[in-house]
């Protein structure tokens, strides 16, 4: 377990998501450094680690979660019906509320103003990233899967379209993820001040859930999706 890398890890097993969670260690856009690797820059003991992570997949295995094993256009569709629309449904929220506690508050907090700016960026980013998938990346795969399925040899534009969007929908993942571990840099693991108001607060709950979310949706995609898509 120790050479494989915490996407792999999460990958064969979503249990051991919690535990990387626990100890804020990144296994979707972050995902291919390895447990060593993992543990040493969280300063965290590879031997405990290991024995959290033991404990962790000895828990019933919720057949639901179970990721690995679902078909590729299984879980092209779970990701669209399930992150997608979350995205769809949440977005205009979450911006609405960091440009409101930036507008009341940024006098005081003026990380604030950089926050609301900065998920306004990942939102508008977000538009274009769910289009191209939904609408070039998701039903390439599913062509190529059916070929493979009727024992037939996917045709060659296919191929050369699922590498060049694999190429630039992970890019734009890495970008996605860094800027939204700026906002919880910014805002301090998302801690609100004695001086935040309700507004403050629910903006903040918002925005952790959205990196949580995110955190899963993106492992699904990187992790498995693509991997088994014939990423290498």
């Amino acid at each position: 377990m120790t050479t494989k890398t915490i996407g792999q890890i999460v990958a064969e097993d979503f249990r051991t998501a919690k535990v990387f969670e626990k100890h804020g260690i990144d296994f979707c856009c972050g995902g291919e450094i390895t447990l060593v690797e993992a543990c040493k820059a969280k300063g965290v003991s590879l031997e405990a680690m290991g024995a959290e992570l033991t404990t962790e997949k000895e828990t019933p295995l919720d057949r639901s979660q179970n990721f690995g094993s679902w078909t590729l256009p299984f879980l092209a569709d779970y990701i669209v019906n399930t992150h997608h629309t979350y995205l769809r449904e949440n977005t205009a929220s979450i911006i609405e509320y960091t440009q409101k506690i930036a507008r009341v508050h940024g006098e005081g907090h003026p990380e604030l103003v950089q926050i609301a700016d900065t998920f306004q960026k990942i939102a508008t980013a977000m538009t274009a990233h769910l289009q191209e998938e939904e609408e070039i990346l998701f039903p390439v795969i599913k062509r190529i899967e059916a070929s493979k399925k009727e024992g037939k040899q996917a045709a060659a534009e296919d191929m050369n379209l699922l590498e060049k969007t694999l190429n630039g929908v992970s890019r734009e993942h890495q970008e996605i993820g860094d800027a939204t571990h700026t906002i919880r840099h910014l805002s301090h693991d998302y801690s609100v001040p004695a001086d935040g108001c309700n507004s403050y607060k629910v903006a903040f709950k918002m925005l952790k859930e959205f990196e949580d979310d995110l955190h899963k949706h993106v492992h699904l995609e990187n992790n498995i999706l693509f991997m088994k898509a014939g990423r290498k």
